[in-house]
């Protein structure tokens, strides 16, 4: 075992070396390869350090960035891109081509969640490929190799998010490169979204068999693998399995909606509540502060963060008609101090408290990776695309008696001009805000992103520009077609030059 450490190692360096500014930092970083098989927590302290990289400031390009981690990459290049948010300044910050859609290569947030996505999964492989021939393992080493499983697809399936068209879309374009083994080719050609979506649920598939120690919300389970597979089912319109994935979840009985009023609270203590299927765990020791916390950009005391970033018109008025329901605890009104809403340019100042006040601290969060709500809300688009309203409709009443809504269920009835479709994806818009699905729930449908409201999403505008009182009409990025090239990223430009056999998007 040791000869075969070794040899893996030297393998490693040589892969790290070839692929230039894609991975160029050694998994050693996280692993400490040598003492993995060797010593009783080897394996602990090497999978635990595949979930720090989620959330820690690494190194990039020759240098730290308080700005740069996964997480905060994660949540820029999906609610940015989306309705829910807008966008009170221009900003230096890279969060600005996310809103105005104006990506390309070289775009720095793009360029960083790519390195770190590959370098998570660099690091899973590792400790993979070092476990594969080591014999039969006690439940406890045999949950954390699953554990290693799992990392690998989620991390695997937010890059084809990303970079790749939807499944439901185009199965056989171009995905992401599927990174195997720790030992593989460096230079190797992107699979199609089919086979990426196939190696995902491979993955899940035996973390799912491996998996049956849980360590708490804070790292995989059993399952946040049977979570994961609904929603990948979901994307790629596989309505049984969608549905059966959920069941799994759900009757595990493991997990419970939380109340109305329970919910105003949730997030702040979401790694104690039983909503919560998988998180990323933060203490006070990780927390990224003004510079670099999720928070801070779309949140401020007054001192806290920037809070450049608001609440859309476009979401709020979608939650207008209930100002009963629970959700409107994590959309903070700022006053100005005359009974009416402080205005950053013309744009009413709705700040967003989703990733605010764990232990009462303004920027700290651990960002919920998975909930019991929305597996329901999985189920319930699979049963309307089944053509199963009653069941749909069913669950999104679920969500909705625990949300406040108890005096505005459906109890069956379709509003009139909606399907049991238009239903769901509304109820999944209002309950998973700013939680980092609303683009790909919108493109993924085949529908049109309507940002027709002011912010600098539009391109080259300023506030003098139009009647901010009425809809912008005409500005670039305001209608975005499901067609568009621009609904996913770049490949960015480190692994164009350094894999020639990686093909760009268009």
């Amino acid at each position: 075992m040791k000869n075969k450490i070794i040899s893996l190692l030297f393998v490693l360096g040589i892969m790290f070396w070839n692929t230039g500014c894609e991975l160029d930092v050694a998994p050693a970083d996280a692993i400490n390869t040598s003492s993995l098989l060797n010593t009783s927590d080897g394996l602990l302290n090497a999978t635990n350090g595949s979930y720090a990289l989620f959330k820690d400031n690494i190194e990039f390009g020759g240098y730290v960035d308080q700005n740069n981690n996964y997480l905060r990459q994660y949540f820029q290049m999906s609610d940015f891109a989306s309705d829910d948010i807008t966008c009170a300044q221009v900003t230096e910050d890279p969060l600005f081509y996310s809103f105005t859609l104006t990506h390309s290569p070289n775009q720095a947030n793009s360029r960083f969640f790519w390195y770190v996505s590959y370098k998570i999964i660099s690091s899973a492989n590792t400790i993979l490929d070092l476990t594969k021939d080591a014999g039969n393992f006690d439940a406890a080493n045999s949950q954390l190799v699953g554990e290693n499983y799992f990392l690998r697809a989620f991390t695997t399936f937010n890059l084809l998010r990303f970079y790749a068209q939807p499944y439901s879309i185009n199965p056989e374009a171009p995905g992401v490169i599927l990174r195997e083994s720790a030992s593989e080719e460096a230079k190797k050609a992107r699979s199609t979204v089919k086979e990426g979506y196939n190696f995902v649920i491979s993955d899940l598939k035996k973390a799912v068999s491996l998996m049956n120690a849980s360590r708490g919300p804070q790292y995989a389970s059993k399952e946040a693998a049977y979570a994961l597979l609904s929603r990948v089912y979901m994307y790629m319109e596989d309505h049984p399995n969608t549905i059966a994935y959920a069941d799994s979840v759900i009757n595990s009985n493991r997990y419970q909606l939380e109340t109305s009023e329970g919910f105003k609270t949730y997030f702040p203590k979401a790694a104690s509540s039983t909503e919560t299927i998988f998180l990323i765990a933060f203490t006070s020791t990780d927390n990224k502060g003004k510079f670099g916390s999720i928070a801070s950009m779309i949140y401020s005391d007054g001192n806290s963060g920037w809070g450049e970033e608001f609440a859309s018109q476009s979401i709020r008025d979608e939650m207008a008609p209930h100002p009963e329901d629970s959700r409107w605890a994590y959309i903070d009104t700022l006053s100005d101090g005359s009974g009416g809403v402080e205005q950053k340019n013309g744009i009413e100042t709705f700040y967003i408290s989703k990733f605010s006040y764990q232990d009462g601290d303004p920027n700290l969060s651990s960002p919920v990776m998975f909930r019991l709500a929305e597996i329901y809300l999985n189920r319930a688009e699979a049963y309307a695309k089944s053509g199963d309203a009653d069941n749909a409709l069913a669950d999104v009443d679920m969500i909705r008696t625990n949300r406040g809504l108890e005096n505005a269920l459906y109890n069956g009835v379709l509003p009139g001009g909606s399907t049991a479709l238009d239903v769901v994806l509304k109820e999944r818009r209002l309950e998973l805000a700013f939680e980092g699905h609303r683009s790909l729930d919108v493109y993924r449908n085949k529908r049109t992103m309507d940002r027709s409201y002011w912010g600098y999403h539009l391109t080259g505008l300023v506030a003098t520009d139009i009647d901010l009182t009425k809809k912008p009409v005409g500005y670039a990025n305001e209608l975005v077609e499901w067609t568009s090239p621009r609904i996913i990223y770049y490949i960015p430009v480190d692994e164009v030059l350094a894999n020639p056999l990686c093909a760009q998007n268009p």
